[in-house]
């Protein structure tokens, strides 16, 4: 492919990570998330959740080197879905890119902080107490049932080959029990 065709083609490289992006904002927004976990039903409920299965993800594939241009890419539709999404509910031009900006920070710090949880032995429940429900306790068994939840899945996408991953083939957190 010609240095042009590559600038100006309308094909665009992180296509093929579409599929798995959809398949992670399914998940988050699975209804029992809000029902028997008590995320809030909110524009920041939906993000918390979408961002904790997409960090999830993340965790999973930063595990094989190779796998460093998807998640760039899988990040690429993330930023431009979130974007779209601050536009829609009337987020003005001009601080649009603060919001993406901020909102990169929590992925960044949530990815952090539920690989340290699932990983290295920290609390999960203070991490989603942070990351989900931003310091509003809901009722134990809703805060049990969301750790519980989260720990199946990641465990489930350990057991998944990272083709089958970036295919959006994920589990779903009804079967992760």
């Amino acid at each position: 492919m010609s240095f042009f065709s590559k600038i100006f083609s309308k094909d665009k490289p992180n296509a093929g990570m579409r599929p798995l992006y959809e398949s992670i904002v399914q998940e988050g927004r699975q209804i029992a998330w809000y029902e028997e976990g008590q995320v809030p039903d909110s524009i920041d409920g939906r993000f918390d959740m979408i961002a904790a299965i997409f960090a999830l993800v993340m965790i999973r594939l930063e595990k094989e080197e190779d796998r460093g241009q998807d998640i760039a890419w899988l990040t690429e539709i993330f930023i431009s879905d979130m974007d779209g999404q601050l536009r829609q509910i009337g987020i003005g031009e001009m601080v649009v890119g603060k919001h993406v900006g901020r909102m990169m920070g929590a992925l960044g710090g949530r990815v952090g902080a539920y690989r340290e949880a699932l990983e290295n032995g920290a609390n999960l429940e203070d991490a989603i107490l942070r990351n989900i429900f931003r310091g509003e306790k809901p009722d134990d068994a809703a805060l049990a049932y969301v750790a519980r939840q989260l720990a199946a899945y990641h465990a489930a996408l350990q057991g998944l080959d990272s083709s089958e991953i970036i295919a959006g083939k994920l589990p779903d957190s009804g079967s992760a029990k």
